[in-house]
């Protein structure tokens, strides 16, 4: 059975710089409490490339109650009310600086050098274990992803890098969505194989590949819906329309009498 639901935030719960579908939302909500009390009905939770603060506040809209994960590997775990990562080392459980020496030279470079450039460009602040730029405007996005990318081939090869139309994420290589389920996973005692996942970007892939059941909206990109099953609606629609797939599949299974 699925006993976990984890949805990407932008692009799935809601539409970058648009107002939420909230009776959807809503709708999500709702089995996510009866989740509580219906064992057909999986809890959901959230992984996503945006700030803590951003995630925060989607976690309120859904009444999450569980860790939440980050692009960059990072877990917040309610119970000690902080984010932990996967490079933590020493007692304070703060990551080893020289995991993030690249990274914050990388992030004095955007802030310096990139996006001066483009004044649609921001920082996403509140960000540990990555350097990230966002903007409504797509055409912006473009070129400065093309300028990381350049910048990350030629002087940070430690480094990896995932977009999307309104965002460019560069992190650890290797620190990605796939290492936060795997977080996750070892967190809540829920093995991969009972957990499940729905995304539309490039990032969203290593989690994808890991999980037990993957589901993309139809408004992922191509990459995306290659690795997972694509839900015939977008965005947030998407994610109900899978949600119920899930607790059709658990009531199938809990008939057959496995």
């Amino acid at each position: 059975m699925i006993k976990l639901f984890v949805l990407d935030v932008d692009g799935c719960i809601s539409e970058p710089f648009k107002t939420p579908d909230w009776e959807t939302i809503t709708r999500i909500r709702d089995l996510n409490r009866d989740s509580r009390s219906k064992r057909d009905i999986p809890p959901v939770t959230l992984c996503t490339g945006r700030p803590l603060p951003y995630a925060e506040a989607v976690a309120q809209w859904l009444d999450v109650d569980l860790p939440y994960v980050f692009e960059s590997a990072g877990l917040f775990d309610p119970d000690q009310n902080r984010v932990v990562t996967a490079y933590e080392t020493g007692e304070n459980g703060r990551p080893g600086d020289e995991k993030l020496n690249s990274l914050r030279q990388f992030r004095n470079w955007l802030t310096v050098h990139l996006i001066p450039k483009y004044p649609n460009l921001m920082l996403e602040f509140y960000k540990m274990m990555d350097a990230g730029i966002v903007s409504h405007d797509k055409d912006q996005v473009d070129r400065a992803y093309q300028k990381i990318i350049e910048k990350v081939e030629s002087d940070y090869p430690d480094l990896e890098v995932h977009r999307t139309d309104v965002s460019v994420n560069t992190l650890l290589s290797g620190n990605n969505k796939g290492k936060g389920i795997e977080l996750l996973s070892r967190k809540t005692g829920l093995a991969l194989d009972e957990i499940a996942y729905i995304g539309d970007s490039e990032g969203d892939i290593p989690a994808l590949k890991q999980v037990e059941m993957a589901f993309a909206p139809d408004n992922a990109v191509d990459s995306v819906k290659k690795v997972a099953e694509v839900i015939d609606a977008k965005s947030s629609r998407a994610v109900l329309m899978a949600y119920e797939i899930i607790i059709q599949k658990n009531s199938e299974f809990g008939d057959s009498g496995s």
